[in-house]
């Protein structure tokens, strides 16, 4: 039996696997915007956690509409095309491509929101989305990946998948903003000396760090937009000839960035600092993605490598020179390493892929040059003019306060401790015991990891009922040395626990037992316990005073 073909139209069969690519490679990317929210989370204090958090989903939703309604149209009229916006196609399979764009616009968008945390009105970060989803980013790839204006003796400005127009934009943005909105209260001291001020929680940095990594792969291999082309009527692979290349230089220029930035903190600290490995796997990322389908191998481990270990260093000049605070890293990650990747193009290309190093690299240096002024300039505008009508900046109070609660109405934490401290480690007395005379206040300052054994110890005498307040204090304890971001900053005062406990029918000796058994671990730090008469209490409900309303 003879083997009969598929009759397949092949523009069909091109069209088809090209659009399933891409829309695939798309949602890849859109999931980076989870590893933002978290890695920016987890930098930040636990008080603005929900800020950050919001801005995040606000950059996707505001931005996105506006690059459909706006962006996409000033990009084509900067590119040579008119203004032709997004939603005035006549190929419905065209907003594919328009989607393909908007995940790249919205990523140099959210780069900012890192830079500007803790301090930057929530209004106003909006506004300045919604002018860079509109103007500022389609003019910059107007300029580029639509118009293909920057070029110098015949080479044409090269970016593959965004190192220096998304990155570096972003980056570029971020540090911009920050510059004008000043630093946060209590970064810097009168003398110009820095405050660390450690994020909350570095595993949120740590696992956003990955989910980014993930991503990046949409973001670099999914550039390689068609997988099939048609030549003479023949099936060739399109853009995928190159998807070994950029695969392998992707990969290893993340793992030299990490390896670069922690070797650099070690030098500098004498420890390998985690989150600086986190922010090298990015910057390794970052420098490689202009150039991942031109670089050869061993280019590769020079990108990367470079874009980790230029990251400590520029992070300090940024931190301790410019006096710009920076909050999660934005611009030695996204905005120098995106300039390092983008202007070492000629130099670590493959063979055959440069004809003139010269020519090649002053195209890079033109088309940095004029990213980042522009960005420089239409960032500095906006968000100078907004700083010019007080809206840039919360207030004093509401810093200290927390722009979770200012901005939001929302604790992120209204809760501390772990689930297990309800008071479930035996029987509760209902009887009380032997009663001292009258009412009284146990207030113990402990260890807040001592809280739940506190709590089952508390119902086990049948005394459930207590307030718990979250406080920093010293005593006893000696300070210690914490390290962010590879700076060290002295710890003198302590998280504990303040818990207190009124009680009437059970004996104030039994709560301090109790509490003293749970809450010692014999090292100094333990807390102290205090015991207060009260005169009189009231019940709320029943209106009941003295010991029958505790």
């Amino acid at each position: 039996m003879d083997a009969t073909p598929l009759q397949v139209d092949p523009e069909v069969l091109v069209e088809g696997v090209n659009l399933a690519w891409v829309l695939t490679v798309t949602f890849l990317i859109f999931f980076m915007h989870a590893g933002f929210a978290m890695l920016e989370a987890g930098q930040v204090r636990s008080k603005n956690v929900a800020n950050q958090l919001t801005k995040n989903l606000l950059t996707w939703s505001v931005g996105v509409t506006v690059f459909f309604l706006i962006g996409a149209g000033v990009e084509g009229l900067v590119a040579g095309d008119g203004f032709v916006p997004a939603f005035d196609v006549a190929e419905p399979n065209a907003w594919v491509d328009w989607l393909f764009g908007a995940v790249f616009a919205m990523t140099a968008a959210t780069i900012v929101s890192g830079a500007v945390a803790g301090r930057a009105k929530l209004r106003a970060y909006v506004g300045y989305t919604f002018l860079l989803a509109a103007v500022i980013y389609p003019v910059v790839t107007g300029l580029t990946w639509a118009g293909s204006h920057l070029a110098v003796g015949g080479v044409v400005f090269e970016d593959f998948a965004g190192g220096m127009i998304v990155h570096g934009m972003g980056g570029i943005a971020g540090l911009t903003a920050a510059w004008v909105l000043g630093p946060r209260l209590d970064r810097y001291n009168q003398d110009g000396s820095v405050n660390v001020i450690p994020g909350h929680s570095l595993t949120f940095a740590v696992l956003g760090t990955l989910v980014l990594a993930f991503g990046w792969y949409g973001f670099n291999v999914g550039t390689a937009a068609t997988v099939f082309a048609l030549e003479g009527g023949e099936l060739v692979l399109g853009d995928f000839a190159t998807v070994g290349r950029v695969a392998m230089t992707t990969t290893i220029a993340m793992g030299c960035g990490a390896m670069g930035a922690g070797l650099v903190a070690w030098l500098k600290t004498g420890k390998v600092d985690t989150l600086y490995v986190a922010n090298g796997v990015l910057a390794g990322l970052v420098g490689i993605t202009a150039i991942p389908h031109t670089t050869a191998w061993w280019g590769a481990f020079v990108v990367g490598g470079l874009a980790g270990a230029q990251l400590p260093l520029v992070f300090s000049f940024v931190e301790n020179v410019l006096k710009i605070d920076d909050v999660c890293a934005v611009f030695p990650v996204h905005g120098s390493a995106g300039v390092l990747g983008t202007l070492l193009y000629p130099f670590v290309a493959a063979p055959g892929v440069v004809e003139s190093v010269a020519n090649a690299f002053a195209a890079q240096v033109v088309g940095v040059v004029v990213i980042a002024g522009w960005t420089i300039l239409a960032t500095g505008l906006v968000w100078g003019a907004f700083k010019a009508v007080g809206q840039a900046r919360v207030t004093p109070e509401h810093e200290r306060d927390g722009l979770d609660v200012s901005e939001h109405g929302v604790d992120t934490y209204p809760e501390f401790g772990t689930p297990e401290v309800a008071a479930d480690g035996g029987p509760i007395r209902t009887d009380g015991g032997t009663a001292d005379s009258g009412i009284w206040m146990v207030t113990a300052i402990v260890r807040p990891d001592r809280l739940g054994d506190v709590k089952t110890n508390l119902a086990g005498i049948g005394a459930p009922s207590l307030t718990v307040t979250n406080v920093s204090g010293r005593g006893s304890q000696p300070a210690k040395t914490g390290q962010w971001r590879g700076e060290e900053y002295a710890v003198d005062l302590h998280q504990k626990v303040k818990i207190e406990c009124v009680v009437a029918d059970v004996p104030a000796t039994e709560v301090v037992d109790a509490i003293r058994e749970a809450a010692n671990t014999g090292e100094p730090g333990d807390g102290k316990i205090f015991v207060i008469p009260v005169e009189d209490a009231c019940q709320v409900r029943t209106g009941a005073t003295g010991p029958e309303a505790v």
